[in-house]
């Protein structure tokens, strides 16, 4: 069994001139940009995580003495887990 072609395929494309693929065009107009307030407000967050981030720790002590207690199995007692879970409530939900 034999297939004929329908039609012939040209594998150079007519109609185009060598050189012009490469050219640039020049506008005439100013550029200009725009920001938008939210990518304004992820910079301005993202600037002061940086910051954060970079800031010397100043209650270093105040730290040590909280692991000092934490460590110490007579501080942690009902009190303190109910005081501390109301705490996290009032900061997540308050």
């Amino acid at each position: 069994m034999t297939i004929d072609r329908i039609g012939s395929i040209d594998p150079i494309q007519p109609g185009k001139k060598p050189g012009q693929a490469g050219q640039a065009r020049v506008s005439q107009g100013a550029d200009s940009i725009s920001i938008s307030s939210e990518a304004q407000e992820k910079a301005e967050l993202y600037r002061v995580q940086k910051l954060a981030a970079a800031a010397a720790d100043v209650r270093a002590e105040r730290v040590a003495e909280l692991k000092q207690k934490i460590n110490d199995p007579a501080y942690i007692n009902d009190a303190i887990l109910n005081a501390t879970a109301n705490k996290l409530i009032d900061t997540l939900f308050g």
